[in-house]
């Protein structure tokens, strides 16, 4: 048979937790021997007669665990386990051999597999191994989901949106993460520029490391100086102990430099010494300090008005401004407003623990109306308003400020173009989402904020 399901639930003090695992081999009696024998334990399992089929049916649905022969027609298992394990990190593989020598052994590590299974193996051999790989599969993914949490304290907004402008900037985003030059964005307050640099933090080699962000508008020039440098014990009143400053702290990671135009000049020429010569020294210090460390400056200033008036270093704009990111306003991406109004209305009511209210007809239209000069910062703060004031299971104009309900008597209509569908927003999203994350599943959750179970379930809906 070339897929059979095989489903048998088995409770029992022994019974490992129940994952969908494939079992994949051309032989038919040897397969369903063994997927039979998981099955018993309680897992589902599913077959496939060969490599080839092994992949569509993990593009197709969603496995914990692969078990496959090593010699098969077509594509063999060291095949299948390296495009698994590139499709599907994941996942766990563990190959069945009936060839067992340490070159193979060591080429399937090597691989990515967690283990193999020399033939002729015993089913309890076979399935306690089953359970070990699982198990450390289980253990990987439970460190990984909480350190998300501790990330998710403090990301901002997902990059939501399928206007046309927001597509591009989304794909401008893939293609220059990978590279690892400087990027400056550039946009008005509230457009999510933060964001912009977290998604070129995510898509880069460095995505594993850390992302820090500081604001260097919100310290003086001696404060910022310590914050991005660090200082000696004893550099200055107050300096009880050494201090490492964010360079050092982020080494290996991205370091976002909000408001870059606030800086003084003084502060500019010590931020392109370290730009250039990737060292830095610490306040009170003498020893340069080699860093590895990602830039991405951020600013809602004119750079080359800032720096014709002698406000901003030519040499250190043009140090920054190697690859530049363009935050549209929210007005010019009116057709994204039900998506972003929706998401910020179920995270105010997750984080005040109370059912997420629909948004009615009417509010939309208020919305539609506004020129939001706040951008999506401000419309955040205008629903999570109304989240409070609403007592029922919508928001409606009586829950918005007074300035929004008289919106109609200043601001008029922008465009006769209708805004698409919360539902086409969240599906052009998910896909392009997908798209670019090369149909890695994990990523792409993570990108979008939610769990691999909830993708799943927005996939099959969306019909994606």
């Amino acid at each position: 048979m070339s897929a059979q399901d095989v489903r048998s639930r088995v409770s029992g003090p022994s019974t490992p937790p129940p994952a969908r695992i494939l079992v994949v081999d051309d032989e038919p009696i040897s397969r369903d021997n063994l997927a039979l024998a998981l099955a018993r334990q309680g897992h589902e399992t599913v077959t496939a007669s060969g490599g080839t089929e092994a992949l569509g049916l993990l593009q197709d649905s969603d496995f914990d665990m692969v078990l496959t022969d090593l010699m098969m027609e077509g594509m063999d298992g060291l095949a299948l386990l390296r495009e698994v394990k590139s499709r599907h990190p994941d996942v766990e593989v563990v190959v069945i051999t009936g060839y067992p020598t340490v070159d193979t052994a060591v080429e399937a590590m090597r691989a990515g597999a967690y283990d193999y299974l020399a033939k002729p193996y015993r089913i309890d051999e076979a399935r306690l191994l089953v359970h070990k790989a699982l198990e450390k599969r289980r253990l990987r993914l439970e460190v990984a989901r909480l350190r998300e949490q501790l990330r998710e304290r403090t990301l901002p907004v997902p990059m939501l949106g399928a206007a046309p402008c927001m597509v591009e900037l989304k794909r401008t985003i893939a293609q220059v993460a990978p590279s690892d030059v400087t990027v400056l964005i550039l946009g008005e307050t509230g457009t999510g520029k933060e964001v912009a640099a977290r998604m070129v933090h995510l898509f880069s080699r460095r995505s594993e490391a850390r992302f820090l962000a500081i604001n260097c508008g919100a310290f003086n020039e001696e404060l910022l100086e310590s914050e991005l440098f660090g200082h000696e014990q004893g550099a200055f009143s107050g300096a009880t102990r050494q201090k490492k400053g964010l360079f050092e702290a982020v080494e290996g990671g991205t370091l976002f430099l909000d408001e870059v135009g606030e800086m003084s000049l003084a502060m500019q020429v010590k931020l392109l010494r370290a730009v250039q010569e990737r060292c830095i020294r610490r306040v009170g210090g003498t020893a340069d300090i080699p860093v590895d460390v990602r830039l991405v400056a951020a600013t809602n200033k004119d750079l080359k008005t800032e720096v014709e008036t002698g406000r901003f270093r030519q040499d250190l704009y043009f140090r920054l401004n190697v690859l530049v990111l363009s935050m549209p306003p929210l007005v010019q991406r009116r057709e994204d407003l039900p998506l972003l109004a929706r998401y910020f209305a179920e995270k105010a009511s997750r984080e005040t623990d109370r059912p997420a209210p629909g948004i009615s007809d009417e509010v939309m239209d208020i919305l539609g109306r506004y020129a939001f000069p706040g951008n999506v910062r401000e419309l955040q703060n205008v629903i999570e308003r109304a989240v409070v004031f609403c007592n029922g299971d919508e928001i409606r104009p009586a829950h918005l400020s007074p300035e929004l309900r008289e919106v109609s008597l200043h601001v008029s209509r922008a465009g006769d173009r209708q805004p698409m569908t919360l539902e086409e927003c969240e599906r052009e999203q998910i896909r392009w989402t997908l798209e670019h994350a090369a149909d890695n599943r994990t990523l792409a959750a993570k990108l979008l904020g939610i769990d691999r179970a909830s993708l799943w379930r927005k996939i099959k809906r969306h019909g994606l």
